[in-house]
Order: C-alpha cells, then structure tokens, then sequence
C-alpha cells in the first residue's frame, strides 16, 4: 500500500502527480513541450499522451475516483461524450444547464435525430419516469445558473437499474463536495476552467469514468478529434489544483454570507443558494453534498434593466462571465442567446471569490443601490 493511499482527496490534490521523493529531485513536473517521441515504444505521438498531462489526470483522479483524460475545453470533453451515443438514441437532459451543452443538445436533435427529453432534474419522479426507454441522462447538479440540486444517490440508481448510462457534469460542485462516479455514474465531466485551475487564465476540460471499455473509447474520441489540451495550459492547470481547498474553503464561506446578506436586501426579490437553510435544495444537498459551492444566483427588483445596472456599476467584482476563479464575478445570465427560457430575466449569477467578506459586500450593496 502506498501512501497515497491512506490519504484524503484534499491532501492528494496537493500530491498526486508529483515526482518520486528521490534525493535532489523536483518538487514538482517540468512542462513537457514535445510534440514527437523516439520509436518504437512509449506515448507515440503528442495527442496521445504527455507526462504533463498524467500529472493533471492524477490529481483530478484523486477527487473523482476515476481514471481522467483531460481536453482543450469543457465543451470538448461534453462533445466526445455525445460523439459515442449512436444516431436515433434517447437523452434525457436537464431543461435547466450550460448553454453551451443545450446547444450541443439541440445539434443532436437536429443532426443526428436524436430525442432529447427535457427534464426539471430536481422532481426526482419525473426524472425516472423519462428515463424509460432511454439510452443516456446527462445532469447538472446544482444546475446553472437555477442552482437546482438533482437527488444524484436516488436517480443514479434508477438509471443502472433501467440500464441507462449517466453522465454527471461535476463542475459547480467538483470531486471535493460530490463523486459522481462513487455513486454509479459512468462519467464525471470538469470544465477544468473553473474551479479546478481556479485563476481564470485557461480553457480546459476533463472526463473521468470507472469502466475501462468506456475510456478505451474516450481516448480513441480524443484522439482522432484532436481536442487535446497544450502542455502549458495543463501545468497551470496543476498548479491550480493544488490550493482548491483552501480556495473552495474560502469562497463557500463568502457565498453563505453574501446570500444571507442579499436574502435581506430591499433590491433583491430571490436568492438561490443551497447553502441556505431557507433554501428548497438545502436538505436534499446536506445529505450526500460535502458543501454548497460558490455560486449564488438572485433576482433583482426592477427587471432586466436594474440587472443589468448593477452588474455594470460594481466596482470589486467584475462584470463577466465564467466562474470558480479567486475573483468574484456576476452577471445577469440572459444577456446571452440560448439562456433557458425558465431562468427570469432578472437573475443575476455570482461566482464567489476569496476576496474579503466585507469589501464584497459593500460593493454588491452600493451597486444594487444604484
């Protein structure tokens, strides 16, 4: 038994993918630039393999309990999953999700004939029941930007029992406050953008699954579609994942704050949040969840327009899109084509950052006084 193994995830994520403890050794991996390996034996060929990149897939490994293969995007990671399910297949979505995934869900309804059967993932009875005669549920869990929370233990189960394959897209949550995979989903999805590098300073995705057959196929998808990611974005990338903890840690706690703090603000009508013990997901999230995340989402008094004006008159927190880095972003999410039509016009999404409780506050408060 090695070491590793007694370990805990927040402590691999620090470890794994290192180099051996040898004397006079590096701390940490070098960046492998190299596009071409010597014959007849090894990697082959750079867009299958780089030790840059076995250093990453370990440590997101040790959070997901699975084998990892890294992408040049979330996006990419979610396209080679679609890419395996055959023309005329049954999905079942969540009606509520990334923008990017309803687009690529449309495609595939329109290209490929596929039925595309969308759900409210957190009425666990409807979830089921179209997953009868279904090939493939692909969830969010908290949702974005609804911040919904599916019944994963619950669901997962039933989909094995009806012989569905699940995909669970982990990025609100990451391995640190869920595992998918340990729940009997056959894939958890990172857009590694977010929190896992955490500095909003790369593009990335992961897939991490149990099944051997399924990665065999996953690793064939991403290297014949060549959506492979560069080997400085990677190390970056490992880089970041090492304070996810203590970054997560950090944001988790401003964001309980700032919603109970905007749950009492005159300008706000809503707030989303499961961390809140008001909140209709709270229980169900306590109950398999290790946290509730950095994201809030809240509605403001005064429709689209007092939206989109508090978004502009901050002054800490930037006006932007994405998530999961140390700084605090918002935005109001149907400024962008595509968005839910289930989602208000007025919701604002808050991506939570480990800036100082109190500097963020007074900076929300004067722009939803604006």
């Amino acid at each position: 038994m090695s070491t590793e193994d007694n370990l805990r995830p927040e402590s691999l994520i620090v470890s794994a993918g290192r180099p051996p403890h040898t004397v006079g050794a590096a701390v940490n991996v070098s960046v492998s630039f190299t596009s071409t390996y010597v014959a007849p034996d090894g990697i082959g060929y750079g867009r299958s393999g780089n030790d840059t990149w076995t250093a990453l897939e370990s440590a997101i490994s040790s959070l997901e309990g699975g084998k990892t293969l890294l992408f040049s995007s979330g996006m990419a990671a979610i396209a080679a999953v679609f890419a395996l399910l055959p023309d005329h297949s049954i999905i079942v979505a969540s009606r509520n999700g990334y923008t990017g995934t309803m687009y690529r869900l449309k495609r595939l309804e329109n290209e490929r004939t596929c039925e595309v059967r969308y759900v409210d993932v957190a009425n666990t009875d409807e979830v089921i029941e179209a997953m009868r005669g279904a090939n493939f549920l692909w969830m969010e869990s908290p949702t974005n930007p609804a911040l919904e929370v599916a019944d994963l233990p619950v669901i997962i189960a039933a989909a094995k029992k009806m012989g569905v394959g699940v995909g669970v897209d982990n990025t609100f949550a990451t391995g640190l406050l869920q595992q998918p995979l340990s729940m009997g989903a056959d894939i958890s999805m990172n857009s590694v953008t977010k929190f896992i590098s955490g500095h909003s300073d790369l593009i990335m995705g992961s897939l991490s699954v149990t099944d051997d057959a399924l990665l065999s196929r996953l690793i064939m998808e991403r290297k014949q579609g060549g959506a492979i990611p560069g080997a400085m974005e990677v190390w970056l990338a490992l880089r970041g994942i090492r304070t996810l903890d203590v970054r997560l840690e950090r944001a988790q706690k401003n964001a309980l704050e700032l919603a109970t703090r905007l749950s009492n603000h005159p300008a706000v009508e809503n707030v989303r949040y499961p961390g809140l013990a008001t909140d209709p997901f709270h229980a169900r999230a306590a109950s398999f969840m290790k946290g509730f995340g950095a994201i809030i989402s809240f509605e403001v008094k005064g429709g689209a327009a007092a939206a989109d004006h508090a978004c502009a008159s901050s002054r800490l927190i930037t006006h932007a899109t994405s998530l999961g880095g140390v700084e605090t972003l918002w935005e109001r999410r149907h400024r962008w084509e595509g968005e839910s039509s289930f989602i208000p016009e007025n919701l604002i999404r808050l991506a939570v950052g480990i800036e100082n409780i109190e500097d963020l506050w007074a900076d929300i408060d004067q722009a939803l006084r604006k």
